[in-house]
């Protein structure tokens, strides 16, 4: 099982898991996908915490303590969920010790509510960090227009942080100015930047859905050649733009004052598509120095049958560019794709949230003491 995973991780691919669940945490399963997996970290959402958390499995002695002190419903969900994460922290520090910080990392992300808020974002950014209390905990921050300044504010201070939901290549691009910057206001107020990590989750396999739901609107040879090419051909010339920022004086100045390299990381890796093979984001975007961070049934299927045939990534720049440039081509907007899946990402977990929040409430009511 683990053979096409060792090569993965040889590769310079480091191997995160797209999941958490109190179950996982207290059955020894995340313990087990590090020495069976090559699993060195985690990564967590709001629609992964409430899929863990309305499924009940561990949660019901917090949450009858948290009703029987009759917190907020706000309080009660970030209890739990830091709770999780410090936890999983816990598990992945020896991972963390040994890499220099590198790996064996949990992430967790800042209300979605606040993805337009600046100001709120970095406060959250703040109060996570403090909850949890993990020097290998990544603080997720979403790569809206306002998340881009409140990333440079956050790793200003000195807190590691996972951008997210990144579609486009001229967002990537921002954000890495973002965390330049961040790491320049750290180094004028005397931090040590070797301290101060980061990656950049770039989405893959919701690109693909949306571009291959407007080729099949068209209906032409042409349209149906190019489904299926989009997700890859961005995520390629994504790690393009990675290394044209690393090979910059301005990275270069940073690099020589000890500061770390934003690793890009491909998240959204799980098939969307039945037709397409189960491993294909995973195979196809092997790439020195990234991150591949899969929900389990991709990593399984990686580590079952997944072909590892080396650098997947290097070398495919101008075909890539041709693949964007034909479906320009057709009429189909590249600003208007990455703009519909911002949205629709940050309104995703902003749902999930609301509906943690819900079932959380429910759960609070239900095991409250009864009054005398």
């Amino acid at each position: 099982m683990t053979d096409a995973l060792k090569r993965l991780s040889d590769e310079g691919v480091a191997i995160w898991l797209d999941d958490l669940s109190r179950k996982r945490i207290t059955s020894g399963n995340l313990g087990e996908l590090m020495d069976e997996q090559h699993v060195v970290g985690v990564t967590t959402n709001p629609t992964i915490f409430q899929k863990a958390i309305s499924a009940g499995d561990g949660y019901q002695q917090q949450v009858s303590d948290l009703a029987a002190r009759r917190v907020s419903v706000e309080e009660a969900v970030r209890m739990i969920t830091t709770a999780d994460v410090r936890d999983a922290a816990d598990i992945l520090r020896p991972v963390h010790d040994a890499t220099g910080g590198k790996d064996g990392r949990v992430s967790i992300e800042v209300d979605p509510r606040l993805a337009h808020n600046t100001q709120a974002t970095v406060a959250e950014a703040r109060q996570l960090a403090w909850l949890v209390d993990r020097p290998n905990t990544f603080i997720k921050i979403p790569a809206t227009e306002a998340g881009l300044p409140a990333i440079t504010e956050t790793i200003g201070k000195g807190i590691s942080v996972n951008v997210t939901l990144i579609f486009s290549l001229e967002r990537y691009r921002a954000v890495m100015d973002a965390y330049m910057a961040g790491l320049e206001k750290a180094k004028s107020l005397g931090m040590d930047l070797s301290q101060i990590h980061s990656v950049a989750s770039f989405f893959v396999s919701r690109v693909d859905t949306e571009f291959d739901k407007r080729l099949t609107a068209l209906g032409t040879d042409e349209a149906k050649a190019l489904k299926s090419k989009a997700a890859l051909a961005n995520a390629r010339l994504a790690y393009q733009a990675y290394e044209e920022v690393i090979a910059s004086d301005r990275w270069q100045a940073l690099e020589k004052a000890g500061a770390n390299q934003q690793r890009p990381l491909w998240a959204s890796t799980g098939v969307k598509d039945p037709e397409l093979p189960d491993t294909l984001y995973v195979t196809e975007l092997v790439a020195p120095n990234t991150v591949n961070t899969m929900p389990e049934a991709t990593l399984q299927a990686v580590g079952d049958h997944g072909e590892i045939k080396g650098d997947a990534v290097r070398g495919t720049y101008e075909e890539a560019q041709g693949v964007l440039d034909s479906i320009a081509e057709l009429g189909i907007s590249y600003d208007d794709v990455v703009k519909v899946l911002e949205d629709e990402g940050v309104q995703k977990f902003e749902d999930s949230w609301n509906d943690l929040l819900k079932s959380t409430e429910a759960e609070l009511q239900r095991l409250a003491p009864k009054e005398a």
